[in-house]
């Protein structure tokens, strides 16, 4: 991914924040507190476009991630958000319909109502052997370009990004360190909590096709959607628990290329232009809070959004954002308690910044034994939680 940002290789001037983490929700977190006026560096090992990040699908929706409640809010801002920026090109964002498919019976997840064009499928509407479904628009990200934009955005503040390993979280020499290492929290933190969710996709040239569609069937680990992006169409995939090989396999990608053209007979040759591999970082709950380091200094763990990084990285860096804003104005009461995040939006941030690694369908999850059964549903529905974007 090119990018307009001059990557350094160490650390470099000081700042008020370091973020440790370059794929969207690190970004996404940077740019929040950047536009809130402080002074942040982003360190991470790789760069955005070697992120899980990039082999999204991805379109808007809080999947594979927990709490329910808390993932509602976050979710409402990011939808307000990516629907904005739906209007800038540059930004790779876009309002897309599509459908959702299920061979047994299913009902739409409750964060669904949060979209004003949603509807049941009528029976006559759907495919041979699925018996439940439902139509929807709402933002899909192409997230290539969506990442470069994010850095742009970033760099325009006076923001850098580091390529440089991070050994310990209290090595960044700033008042505030955000973690938004992803599924490297498992071992950075440590948090064995933190579970990989490899998924594969494949990119073809896009045949014609301008509406994205999501079978929740599932086979192994295996099944079938695909995601328009305009001259390209992003076609899945896989959601494999605890697996953390990242070149693509050949035989993974024949399938995928097999089975979507099963469906649209159309992608049949079409040429292929990647095959990316992303590991999720599934968590039961996202870990959105603070710890003290030494020094008076702050740690904010922002990580585990499981399939929902896109959806959730606005929300939760506005979360961070308001209260490492109070904890600045508080710093003349010393003895006072740590702030801990507070739902909300951040009164000094624009409109546009504020509440999101492969995109998965909306299927059931075979969840790691961690995770508790409660994460598994949302309110208003009784169709499973779906693996994640």
């Amino acid at each position: 991914m090119r990018t307009a940002v001059l990557y350094r290789h160490g650390m470099s001037a000081a700042a008020d924040a370091v973020v440790v983490g370059a794929g969207v929700v690190g970004l996404t977190t940077a740019i929040s507190l950047a536009e809130a006026g402080l002074a942040v560096r982003v360190v991470a090992a790789e760069p955005p476009g070697r992120t899980t990040s990039v082999a999204a699908g991805a379109v808007w929706g809080p999947v594979l991630c927990g709490p329910a409640d808390r993932c509602w809010e976050w979710s409402r801002a990011g939808l307000a958000v990516l629907s904005a920026l739906a209007g800038e090109p540059a930004a790779g964002v876009r309002q897309v319909s599509g459908r959702e498919l299920s061979s047994k019976e299913a009902a739409p997840p409750g964060w669904l109502d949060l979209l004003t064009d949603r509807r049941l499928l009528a029976a006559g509407e759907l495919p041979s052997g699925f018996v439940s479904g439902w139509r929807y628009t709402a933002p899909v990200v192409t997230m290539p370009v969506y990442l470069e934009y994010l850095v742009r955005r970033f760099e325009s503040l006076g923001g850098s990004i580091e390529i440089e390993p991070v050994a310990s979280l209290s090595g960044p020499d700033a008042p505030v360190v955000v973690n938004c290492t992803g599924v490297g929290a498992r071992s950075l933190v440590p948090d064995p909590a933190v579970v990989p969710v490899r998924g594969q996709v494949v990119v073809v040239r896009n045949p014609g096709i301008e509406e994205f569609y999501i079978n929740h069937d599932l086979s192994g680990y295996d099944y079938v959607y695909l995601f328009p992006h305009g001259d390209v169409v992003l076609l899945g995939g896989t959601a494999e628990d605890d697996a953390w090989d990242l070149p693509a396999r050949p035989e993974v990608s024949a399938r995928i290329l097999r089975d979507c053209a099963a469906v649209f007979p159309e992608l049949s040759g079409a040429e292929v232009v990647a095959e990316r591999v992303g590991l999720r970082p599934y968590r039961p709950t996202v870990r959105l809070e603070a710890e003290p380091l030494p020094g008076g200094r702050v740690l904010w763990h922002n990580y585990g959004h499981g399939g929902g990084g896109v959806t959730l990285s606005w929300g939760c860096a506005r979360e961070i954002t308001e209260a490492v804003l109070a904890s600045r104005l508080l710093t003349s009461f010393p003895g006072g308690p740590l702030p801990r995040s507070s739902p909300g939006r951040c009164r000094r941030c624009p409109a546009t910044s504020g509440t999101g690694g492969a995109r998965s369908p909306r299927r059931p999850w075979r969840r790691p034994a961690a995770a508790p059964a409660s994460a598994r549903t949302w309110p208003g529905s009784s169709a499973p939680s779906p693996a994640g974007r």
